[in-house]
């Protein structure tokens, strides 16, 4: 879905982000801003992608942001 919306995580951001090749990395226990991934309607091809990574503040609500509700079955 991607271009959809940009996904809310749970990951508060870091300015630091790990090179190479990592497999769910994760940010800081504590922050005051979070990770927004992938790309929305507003922005263009080049932003559509799950590696796109920005951020904000969790309090933002606009109609290009949203998540993802996940359930574990363990």
């Amino acid at each position: 879905m991607h271009g959809n919306f940009n996904e809310w995580t749970y990951d508060w951001y870091s300015s630091t982000y790990p090179t190479g090749s990592i497999t769910d990395p994760t940010g800081p226990a504590t922050g005051t801003m979070r990770v927004l991934r992938g790309g929305s309607w507003l922005g263009g091809p080049k932003y559509s992608r799950s590696a796109e990574r920005s951020v904000d503040s969790s309090n933002l609500r606009y109609n290009y942001l949203g998540l993802r509700l996940l359930r574990n079955l363990n």
